[in-house]
Parts: structure tokens; sequence; C-alpha cells
């Protein structure tokens, strides 16, 4: 923002010169000043000088510069929850503003909002799970893998949610054997699954799953995205444009709907809840204090660093400099001389 100021100047530059090409026109340059005595050349250069300033000090305050870093010791705490997400071509339906899939990622956001020190993990489903993002506090680089995931990333259709615990559950550390990096599995009470997806053509046991990863003491809960009441399944080009709904092998319309009793049941098996994310803050909430029942685990120390804000001292600058810009006229003050006063106390 800071390149704004230039052209500012720039174009103060060109106003002058236009400005005395226009007097040139009207009369000779020797008789300017006596046609304006009071005009001032330097006054218009130190009020635009004042604003430049007041605008720099502006936006460095608006940049929030901070202090020296206070560093200090503490012990790092949390939960670690493995979020699993439909990418079947149903959750392209828009039955859910802008579709179920778009809705689904702004549920893993605003949990990842809300979210304290705990570490996440990303898995991809549809008729097969992948592992897209492995476990993790950096939530900034989470969201950044989190926008790139679509319905053509997996393609066998379907929707494995069994497989998709399954995995989630390896990213948690089910299945470790033992080893310098990883230590070996203990049940707790300090994990949790979220399953995000519209329960359709589930193609796996995912009751027994779930079953499964309760009894490693790991809380499995399920949000629904979509409607039961149906919606079709739109169709893109190359280009992004809608071309039509999806049709199957024989030539019918496909139409999806949440199934919801399917979710619930593996939200029970899992000793989680089961919400419908028709408002995204509200469903989040009670994923959230769902959550809350588990035990925190310790992650060991981490160094943790503070700077205070110090925004109020370009701020203070900006004000001062804006407040001498307005005292300043562009006019000199024919009532207010300084040599003349000089001249008449020296008389």
């Amino acid at each position: 923002m800071l390149g704004v100021i230039p052209l500012i100047v720039a174009l103060f530059i060109l106003r002058q010169r236009l400005r005395r090409k226009r007097m040139t026109a009207f009369a000779e340059k020797r008789m300017i000043p006596r046609l304006q005595p009071d005009l001032s050349r330097r006054r218009p250069a130190l009020k635009l000088t004042l604003i430049c300033l007041a605008l720099a000090f502006l936006i460095i305050a608006l940049a929030n510069p901070l202090g020296e870093s206070n560093s200090a010791e503490g012990e790092r705490s949390g939960i670690d929850m493995a979020v699993c997400i439909d990418v079947s071509n149903s959750m392209l339906a828009e039955d859910m503003s802008p579709n179920r899939m778009e809705r689904a990622k702004m549920m893993v956001k605003e949990l990842m909002n809300q979210l304290g020190g705990d570490r996440i993990s990303l898995v991809v489903f549809a008729g097969k799970a992948y592992v897209e993002m492995p476990l993790t506090n950096d939530y900034g680089v989470t969201k950044m893998f989190l926008d790139q995931i679509g319905t053509e990333m997996v393609s066998l259709q379907g929707t494995a949610i069994g497989d998709a615990i399954e995995k989630g559950m390896s990213t948690l550390g089910y299945g470790n054997k033992g080893n310098k990096k990883e230590p070996e599995w203990e049940p707790n009470r300090s994990r949790a699954i979220v399953i995000i997806s519209d329960g359709e053509n589930h193609e796996d046991d995912a009751r027994k799953a779930a079953s499964k990863a309760a009894e490693q003491g790991v809380m499995v809960c399920a949000v629904g995205i979509g409607s039961s009441n149906g919606s079709q399944i739109p169709v893109y080009d190359q280009k992004g444009n809608k071309i039509g709904p999806r049709k199957d092998n024989e030539g019918h319309v496909v139409t999806t709907r949440l199934n919801e009793q399917m979710l619930t049941d593996v939200a029970n098996a899992g000793n989680g809840i089961y919400v419908h994310a028709d408002n995204v803050k509200s469903a989040t909430e009670s994923i959230i204090k769902q959550l809350s029942t588990l035990e925190k685990q310790k992650f060991g120390n981490a160094m943790f660093s503070t700077r205070n804000s110090e925004y109020q001292y370009p701020l203070a600058a900006a004000i001062v400099c804006l407040l001498l810009e307005v005292f300043i006229f562009e006019r000199r003050n024919p009532r207010i001389n300084l040599n003349k006063m000089i001249r008449r106390k020296s008389k």
C-alpha cells in the first residue's frame, strides 16, 4: 500500500505543472507574483508532505507492528482428531448452498477455528479412503490442503465410511508396533474421528468399524451433509459451466439423498453424536461440546512467544501530521507577515 504514495506525489507534480501552464497563458511569468501576492509555492508542497507522511504512518499502523518477542515455555495438551470427508460425486449436489462439498469444507474450517492445541488429520474417501493430511497442529497448512479437496481425488465411487474410519485410526497411530518416531498404540480417551458425509451408497460395514474404534477409546462422530428429500447431481464442462444433471448407465437422472439413519447408527456405535450441518455454526458447536468430554493428553513442552502490538505509535504520528496539515493554509495571510512584524519592532 505504500506504493500509492509515489503515485500521489506524481499526480501533485502534474497538477502543479498544469496550473503553471494555465497561468503563463494568462500572464507573463514575472507578473504572476504581483497578480497573486498571497500565493505560496512552499505551502502546497508542505501540506502534501504532511498528508503523505500521515498516510504512510496509517499504513504502518494497519500492518500492526509488533514489539520485542517475549518467550515462555509452556505445556501443550489437547486431543488427536481425524476428519474424514466424503468426496463422492453425490457431494456435488446443491441441496446445501453452495453445494455439499463446499459446506463440508466450511464445517471443517469452522471446526479448526474453535480448536485449541489439538492435532488434526484429513482423510478423503469415496469408494476407497486415502490420507490427505497426516496428524498436525498446523491449521494453516491443513486449510491449504482442505481447499484442494474435490470429487476428482478418488475415481472409485461409493461411500466407504468403514475404510475411512480405519484410515483415520491409522493417522491417530493405531497399528504402530512402536518405533523411534511413533510410540506404540495405547487405548485412551483423547482421540476422535469426525465423519462428514451424506451417508449414501455405503460400501462396507461402517458400524463395525466405528464399534472397533470405540473399543480402542476413539470417539466417532458423524456430520450429515445434504437433504433427505433428495437432489440431482449437476455435471459441469471443462469451463465450469453446468451442462445438466448426472445420469446413470440407463439414462435416468440420478437423485441423491442424505442417509441420516446410517450416520446416526455409526455415531452411536462409536460412542459419539450425529449432527446435521444445516447450520454450520450450531453443528460445529455441538461437535466441539461432545469432543470437550474427551480427556486432554500432553504433547510435551513447547516454546511460546508473545509480541505486544505497537500500532498506537504510528497512529499517533499520523494524527499529528493531519492536524498540522489542517492548520497550514495554501495561501499566505497578508495580516500575518513575519518580515513586516520584524521591521515594525526594529523601528
